[in-house]
């Protein structure tokens, strides 16, 4: 499975993930699934309600209405994103015990080093495997 994002979408991520710092940021992604490849159009940056540096949480009303959002525009919840402030870009062990969708990328943005490094998965919670997924960043337009 491929994961097609643009450059304009991880770089609102990044911001996001920056302002939460040093608390772990989150959020929503979604888009279109074609044969093997997941199209993410959109990312709805969502408020981190457990407020910690290692966890996440969505508030459930932000988290409906960004869903309904997802339908209004007629696509497809493909995953979450979230940020690990200070360690690498790989689900941990309780990220895999609560990975709820099977079928859902996981989008992980470190912000250890100078560079943030954005990596995507695919978890299996049953089988505890994880496998990372092709993140196939589109370059921005030039508008000239």
């Amino acid at each position: 499975m491929q994961v097609h994002i643009t450059q304009e979408l991880v770089n609102i991520i990044i911001h996001h993930s920056r302002v939460c710092y040093p608390l772990e940021a989150c959020g929503l992604i979604a888009g279109t699934v074609e044969g093997d490849n997941k199209i993410i159009q959109k990312v709805f940056p969502l408020h981190n309600a457990e407020q910690s540096r290692v966890h996440f949480g969505f508030a459930p009303k932000e988290h409906n209405n960004a869903v309904k959002e997802i339908r209004a525009l007629n696509m497809s919840p493909l995953g979450i994103f979230h940020s690990h402030p200070d360690s690498p870009a790989k689900p941990t062990e309780e990220e895999v015990d609560h990975s709820l969708d099977p079928t859902a990328s996981y989008l992980i943005l470190s912000l250890k080093t100078t560079t943030p490094v954005l990596k995507s998965f695919h978890v299996d919670k049953k089988t505890r495997i994880v496998e990372e997924e092709e993140l196939v960043v589109e370059p921005l337009k030039d508008n000239s």
